[in-house]
């Protein structure tokens, strides 16, 4: 079974090591998004075990869709399809059917909605996700929510919540049978819970202590970074956090910037998943320590030097700003892939930094100057 163990504390952030049965994921863990087993941008499983890829995320609905689930159970689960034996996250459909509200309809058994590919009428409930989510045999299953709007009235978040608890309770019986089935891909499969509560933090707080008392084997913090300001982000990670139980993994969902991850760091997240490294990197747009770059910028056209002076990724050790712009702008896929292996590199190395920050008792002192840093252009 898990094991999460707490090795260090400066203020309210912590330093942890996750024990399951696909390895140990030391945190703060930055996991690599590859919505459908795969990474966008041309990257291998072979590229991740190369950028110090620690867990990689895929998304249930998606894999649902194509190729299906029963599919990848047939062929041994997710791991084995992707060929990558290290820890995987599967987030469980429920900011799917956030994001097709166009194509929705919201009961107590679950969501009706049409797929997006070929508009098929698709039914998902609590206990249709932990079916999908156990056919994958993922490390870590997400528990199904209903992601309200961040503007959302005071009543539909209230009411959407207090769904979202029943729904755990489901996921959690659900998931707890599926595990005990002797064909299952993962008997081991661990269930994650999502706080929700829009921006209201009375509502927020009083999730997190109903969901706390619950057991479950992970706590995420859903519902942001999806319209609200950061100060109201970072408002409700301070009055969150200190409610969900801190012998726990504490996830916070979807977000984000390179600042973002530090300032919840200091908050006491531990896990994070964002799209943008490979978002941007696909568009050219690199991070450094000294802020984002974009490649596609003529001053870079006969610049020769890496994309960050010693750098270890694949990218920089090898090739010049002005060969990767030729290929973004010559639209060749190596340019994009180039691009999204400096980022996850960057955001993977960044974790190890924040990681040997706490080790040492230095974390304050080390947000102070990357933030300072990442603020100072060089060019």
């Amino acid at each position: 079974m898990a094991e999460y163990k707490l090795l260090k504390r400066e203020g309210l952030a912590k330093r942890g090591e996750f024990h399951t049965v696909h390895g140990v994921i030391q945190t703060p863990v930055f996991m690599n998004v590859g919505t459908v087993a795969a990474i966008k941008g041309a990257v291998s499983t072979e590229d991740l075990e190369n950028i110090k890829t620690q867990v990689e995320l895929s998304n249930t609905y998606h894999l649902h869709v194509r190729p299906g689930d029963k599919v990848i159970k047939q062929l041994g689960g997710l791991h084995k399809f992707m060929s990558w034996d290290k820890p995987i996250l599967t987030d469980s459909g429920g900011f799917q059917v956030f994001s097709l509200a166009g194509l929705r309809k919201i009961k107590e058994e679950g969501v009706y909605f049409n797929s997006h590919i070929d508009g098929r009428k698709i039914f998902m409930g609590p206990e249709e996700s932990m079916q999908i989510q156990s056919n994958l045999g993922s490390t870590i299953a997400m528990a199904f929510d209903e992601c309200p709007p961040s503007k959302a009235e005071r009543k539909y978040v209230q009411d959407s919540v207090e769904r979202t608890t029943r729904w755990l309770a489901r996921c959690q019986a659900e998931m707890k049978r599926l595990n005990s089935l002797e064909d299952t891909v993962n008997p081991d499969q661990l269930l994650f819970a999502i706080n929700q509560g829009a921006i209201f933090s009375d509502i927020r707080i009083e999730h997190a202590k109903q969901i706390a008392e619950m057991g479950l084997d992970g706590y995420a913090i859903g519902g942001l970074a999806v319209g609200e300001s950061h100060e109201e982000m970072y408002q409700v990670l301070d009055d969150v956090v200190p409610y969900l139980p801190v012998d726990k993994p504490t996830y916070l969902m979807g977000v984000g910037t390179p600042a973002n991850i530090l300032e919840a760091v200091e908050r006491g997240v531990d896990f994070f998943d964002c799209v943008y490294p490979t978002r941007n990197g696909r568009h050219g747009h690199l991070y450094t320590n000294h802020g984002k770059i974009n490649l596609f910028n003529a001053k870079y056209e006969l610049d020769d030097r890496p994309i960050e002076e010693g750098c270890g990724c694949p990218a920089c050790r090898r090739y010049s700003r002005a060969y990767i712009r030729h290929l973004l702008k010559a639209k060749e896929m190596l340019g994009m892939r180039l691009c999204v292996l400096h980022n996850l590199y960057f955001y993977n190395t960044m974790m190890e930094e924040i990681r040997d920050a706490l080790d040492e008792g230095r974390f304050a002192a080390y947000k102070k100057a990357k933030l300072e840093s990442m603020a100072t252009p060089l060019d």
